[in-house]
């Protein structure tokens, strides 16, 4: 049940309380209202209100606070929660600047799409379509000519009950295509949490490291980052065990409980040495979550914009479409996938995960048709 907050309550927290400032009340014409609205990040998006939120033992009370009060609400906070409130306002606010990777640089202001290459047999969309070297690679140049700033490559199907594969079968899958795509002048990211398959993506041509077990499942993942010097995508996972959906649907609140896990791990990332300006944030939609969890973590997507990273929402032909449209299959849910990554970048996110890039890329050209007309009318 929902519980107003107020500036009193702020004073009466216990020691573990925890505060949260999420973006809310989008403006499309910032101009007429001067300084009473902000910016998150160097993005699209501006907003005229905090939706602040306090979480303790007596559970989780909330209010929008305009722009130009905050300070007033923070001042009323204890200290740590004050400097908290504080480092999240600065970090929603600071630039992202450009990802460089290689030859490429890819511009955070608007948002990007990453396109998705399984070079699978059992993926839960398009497992089978691309085992051999040949077609995955043609598909990925079909991906990156389509509009795919990004191209993620992964060879380990990580579907609720997918086996989990030996890494040398791994690098087996993926390494030739990562070769061939990057020799070609695309942008490859590698899809795994193993290190020695990190280790050989990197090798050869890789650029990015996106891990759904956010450095977690080996133990030698974080180091590899780190000494490769990459950006890495930490993704939400409720288990880094071999099955990455354990342990799901027990979420107190999912989108603090997922906050406060990437925000650990971001601080990790940190304590080992991977450049902050180098780490991007992945709430995880579909990984041990439910439809309600999902939507309520789409919904708060402007939040995670508070951990000072690039965000990646990654909601393509995933199961909570086919179970809120009668259960359509995987490949009947282009609809609800643009929907959702439309959904996203009216929240700021940066980086888009999709199957289909030309349907997704259409969307995004008129969504920054109708920023543009808004800022300029």
């Amino acid at each position: 049940m929902f519980q107003p907050l107020t500036r009193p309550d702020l004073g009466k927290t216990w020691e573990d309380a925890r505060v949260y400032l999420r973006p809310a009340c989008f403006v499309d014409r910032p101009h007429e209202l001067d300084d009473d609205c902000l910016r998150i990040a160097d993005t699209l998006i501006w907003f005229a209100a905090w939706h602040v939120s306090l979480r303790d033992t007596d559970g989780i009370k909330s209010a929008i606070v305009p722009v130009p009060e905050l300070d007033g609400w923070i001042a009323a906070m204890p200290d740590a929660l004050a400097a908290s409130a504080q480092a999240q306002r600065a970090a929603a606010l600071r630039p992202r600047g450009s990802l460089q990777l290689g030859e490429r640089v890819v511009r955070l202001g608007e948002p990007q799409l990453m396109g998705i290459l399984n070079v699978t047999p059992d993926s839960f969309s398009d497992g089978g379509k691309h085992v051999d070297t040949a077609a995955a690679s043609e598909a990925g140049f079909a991906l990156a000519a389509a509009g795919a700033a990004i191209v993620d490559v992964g060879g380990e199907s990580t579907r609720p009950g997918a086996p989990l594969i030996w890494e040398g079968d791994e690098i087996q899958r993926v390494e030739s295509v990562v070769s061939a795509l990057a020799r070609g002048g695309v942008a490859v990211s590698i899809d795994t949490r193993k290190a020695a398959v990190m280790e050989a993506a990197l090798a050869a041509g890789a650029t990015i490291v996106n891990d759904i077990s956010a450095l977690r499942y080996d133990e030698r993942a974080m180091e590899v980052v780190a000494k490769a010097g990459c950006p890495v995508v930490l993704m939400h996972a409720p288990s880094a065990k071999s099955d990455p959906h354990e342990g799901g649907g027990a979420y107190a609140h999912p989108v603090f409980d997922v906050y406060d896990m990437l925000a650990d791990r971001v601080a990790a990332c940190r304590a080992a040495g991977i450049d902050p300006a180098k780490i991007i944030v992945d709430p995880g939609i579909g990984f041990g979550k439910g439809v309600a969890d999902n939507l309520a973590l789409i919904n708060g997507l402007a939040l995670f914009h508070t951990l000072g990273c690039p965000v990646l929402f990654g909601a393509s032909r995933k199961r909570m479409i086919g179970a809120l449209d009668n259960e359509a299959p995987a490949d009947q849910r282009l609809g609800g996938s643009v929907a959702l990554h439309y959904q996203a970048a009216g929240q700021g996110a940066q980086l888009l995960r999709v199957h289909d890039i030309a349907e997704n890329r259409q969307a995004l050209r008129v969504w920054r048709g109708l920023r543009d007309a808004a800022l300029t009318s």
